[in-house]
């Protein structure tokens, strides 16, 4: 798939913007704070409702506006679709050919991305909460029912968290109502490891062969998916570790209670990557994790395009002057003639001969592009 299109209406520092793109490369290169990085967000939020940079959407709408509009033409295989995200102080509202979708879980997946900015070098050594949110977004992308799950999981958390901070021993009304919470918890929580787990095998039997491919057969990365409680992996099913999770909430119910919030489940999972049997995060190098960060997200762009026949855009973020030329080679060779692509840069110097010659060049400066 490929954006033919985009049209922005106060989105950023552009009041009214129309840009055609090249089906293969395009480069956006200009200084920093002229609006190169907000084009690439205006298409990630086409596709995903949401922005990579700012949990806050007003920050999306042009100062002194009321409302944004983006709107853009994706071609498939199979069809041309018109997408259209407006964004106002009430929320938002996706239309898809004109119609509006009841819920944005219906929209999600029409369209699809990988962003990889500056900041996806730190997923290796980052937090917990950035490498579960890069599961998150991705397997969204191809997983409705795993928003859903999620979407549940969380709201259920919040739940169950506000009554265990206003817990008081003895309270039989709130017992109960903790062990109906503690059921629907294990119910969402396990279905949304078990997708995590399906997407974590694909990922990795990718992620291993782009990895020794950049590195000469030198090194074996392995992906490992650590839950928050002993649990038994495998090829275990979803009443198993249903069983298995349920079994652990009742022994930490006395921790749960005196600490006021969910000790377990998904929320608290992380993943743990090694080269060569080695722990990358703690033991790696720089490139290592850099190698590692670049595997899996090209790992994405193959996996995407196993679970739906199409293969994603890439949005590659001021990214390509923090890859060495063996890197960039390997990014260019895997998203040749197949994967349009998306690219800011301050300067084309340091980038592949080869790729600036396939390349659309525009020129940002100051909200203006030419």
């Amino acid at each position: 798939m490929f954006v033919e299109h985009l049209q922005l209406k106060n989105f950023r520092n552009y009041q009214d913007l129309n840009l055609h793109f090249d089906h293969q490369i395009n480069i956006f290169q200009g200084d920093n704070a002229q609006g190169k990085t907000n084009i690439l967000e205006a298409i990630y939020v086409l596709a995903l409702a949401k922005s990579h940079r700012t949990s806050k959407e007003k920050e999306l709408v042009q100062w002194g506006q009321s409302f944004s509009v983006i709107k853009g033409t994706i071609q498939t295989r199979r069809n041309s679709l018109k997408l259209e995200m407006q964004l106002t102080s009430k929320g938002k509202k996706a239309k898809i050919n004109q119609l509006e979708q009841r819920k944005l879980s219906d929209y999600i997946g029409a369209f699809n991305v990988i962003m990889f900015a500056p900041e996806d070098l730190t997923l290796v050594k980052g937090s917990p909460q950035y490498r579960r949110k890069f599961l998150d977004v991705e397997i969204g992308q191809v997983s409705p029912s795993y928003l859903y799950h999620l979407s549940q999981y969380q709201k259920i958390i919040q739940q169950r968290n506000n009554l265990l901070k206003d817990f008081t021993k003895n309270e039989k009304n709130k017992l109960e109502l903790l062990e109906i919470w503690d059921q629907q918890l294990v119910e969402y929580g396990s279905k949304v490891i078990s997708k995590r787990l399906y997407f974590l095998r694909h990922l990795e039997k990718w992620a291993k062969e782009i990895h020794a491919g950049i590195t000469d057969q030198n090194e074996e990365l392995s992906i490992l998916y650590k839950p928050s409680f002993p649990l038994e992996l495998g090829n275990i099913d979803v009443q198993d570790m249903s069983d298995q999770f349920t079994l652990r909430l009742q022994k930490i119910r006395k921790q749960e209670l005196f600490r006021g919030t969910s000790l377990i489940g998904p929320h608290r999972d992380d993943l743990y990557f090694s080269i060569n049997q080695i722990d990358v995060q703690s033991f790696g190098s720089q490139g290592q994790q850099r190698t590692t960060a670049l595997s899996l997200k090209l790992a994405e762009i193959e996996l995407i395009h196993d679970e739906i026949g199409e293969y994603p855009v890439l949005l590659l973020d001021d990214v390509l002057s923090e890859l060495d030329q063996k890197r960039q080679t390997q990014l260019i060779q895997t998203i040749e003639n197949k994967v349009q692509t998306m690219i800011t840069t301050t300067s084309t110097e340091g980038i592949n001969i080869n790729t600036l010659k396939r390349s659309s060049i525009f020129y940002v400066e100051q909200g203006l592009i030419s």
